[in-house]
């Protein structure tokens, strides 16, 4: 019998391919274990969608001492919903006066996301700072209507 130097490599390739197959299939597949979860902690809780809110909506404010930070006048105002359901759009315009009464310089910041019940958010404007600052003035507004706006002196 005449055998081929083609016949011997490809049956020694055939026999290579199958050898190593056949282990590759009769390991059993590992898993990687678990990570442990501690005792006493809940799953996290996905987020609830909560309407918002058409018509007057209610806050209550703390606002923060003004304060000269290099070349702007810095305030920065809490704010907590107390409405039932969620404000969307929420923007804070702070006015700043002289001593005429005249408006002399602003600023104005939007929250772009609904802001929801019992929610306490920090809102930091920035006015450029005119020598002549008397006083200021903050107006809120937002997307459906008017705001209800209660200064104090810490939230419960």
């Amino acid at each position: 019998m005449v055998t081929s130097p083609r016949f011997g490599f490809v049956s020694a390739v055939l026999f290579c391919s199958l050898a190593l197959a056949s282990t590759a299939v009769a390991q059993p597949k590992t898993q990687p274990p678990a990570p442990a979860k501690p005792a006493g902690t809940a799953p996290a809780a996905p987020a609830k969608w909560v309407a918002p809110i058409k018509g007057m909506v209610h806050i209550e404010i703390v606002k923060g001492a003004s304060k000269k930070v290099g070349n702007d006048v810095v305030t920065i105002t809490k704010i907590k919903n107390v409405s039932d359901g969620a404000i969307a759009l929420l923007r804070l315009d702070e006015l700043w006066y002289n001593k005429d009464r005249q408006q002399v310089t602003g600023d104005t910041q939007t929250i772009r996301r609904p802001l929801m019940p019992g929610e306490i958010i920090e809102i930091t404007t920035k006015s450029p700072y005119k020598p002549n600052l008397s006083q200021s003035q903050l107006m809120f507004t937002h997307a459906n209507g008017k705001v209800d706006v209660k200064a104090v002196k810490a939230f419960k």
